[in-house]
Formats: structure tokens, sequence, C-alpha cells
């Protein structure tokens, strides 16, 4: 999926990749994309990486990345946040990419019966889905469908 042995720079934000300055703590859209990933077929949200102008991507110094990993684990477990919790210890990671630490969240593909996987407590207004390299809300006629297919009842 993403490999950062590779050139950071040379990789673009795409429907399997986002990146997220987050010099100032975790940023809100972390959530959206969180469940964009989720709800679609999964992805890498990489904090501490800003893209330029150009598109391309650029690590930058976090000022405390571990930090970011402690509010990130206590946020995804909070259900006012996330309606789940997904992701494994092996999914959040303090990386190494060009001599800066980043964070580096590897979101699967949530399994049918976890979807939605939605923001706040409203999953009509807070499920999303990726598309190139946006976040998009869902339909409710998207969002019943998911509960359909988890052959559960909407909250």
């Amino acid at each position: 999926m993403f490999d950062l042995h590779y050139d950071v720079r040379r990789c673009r934000e795409n429907n399997r990749l986002e990146a997220k300055k987050a010099y100032g703590g975790l940023p809100h859209s972390i959530w959206e994309t969180y469940s964009a990933f989720a709800n679609t077929w999964g992805g890498v949200i990489l904090l501490g990486v800003e893209e330029l102008p150009d598109k391309s991507l650029h690590p930058i110094e976090l000022p405390d990345p571990m930090q970011l990993v402690h509010d990130f684990w206590v946020l995804v477990n909070a259900p006012n946040i996330v309606s789940a919790n997904i992701l494994k210890p092996r999914h959040v990671r303090v990386e190494d990419c060009q001599g800066k630490r980043i964070v580096v969240i590897r979101v699967p593909r949530a399994s049918r019966r976890d979807r939605p996987v939605y923001v706040g407590g409203d999953p009509l207004t807070g499920t999303y889905r990726r598309s190139g390299e946006g976040d998009f809300r869902c339909t409710p006629d998207e969002v019943r469908r998911m509960f359909r297919r988890a052959g559960r009842p909407l909250p």
C-alpha cells in the first residue's frame, strides 16, 4: 500500500493516502478520513506531512509525535468521536521519513459487520467514503445500505 522507503515527496494524495500537517495536534478532519478509509478500501494517514502547492508531499518536524499517537488512541476509542475502533496497535506507529519522525496510521477496510464507521453520534450525517483525494459524506441511502449489509438496524 504505502512504503516509507520510497521518497514521500514523489507521492501524491489519492484514494488510499492522506497527508495532514498536524503540527498543532490532531486535526479535526482526521476522523472524516478515518471514516472514509474504513468505509471504502482502507488507506494510510500520514501525520507530520504537508502537501505543497505542486501537490508533492513533504515531511515536517513534529514537536511530539508520541503525544499525537497517545491522543489518537484516546479519541479513536471514544464513542462520541467515532463509532468503532477497527485498529490494532500495529496500525499506528511513529516512523522515520527522510530524517523526520511522522505518525503513520494504516486504516484497514472495516469488516461488513463494522460498517458504517461514522463520526459523532449520527450515522446519517457522520458517515464518509473516499473518492480520489477527498472524503465525502455518504448519502442517507448509502448509510442505510451499509446497515442492511451488516445485518444491523439503523440506530
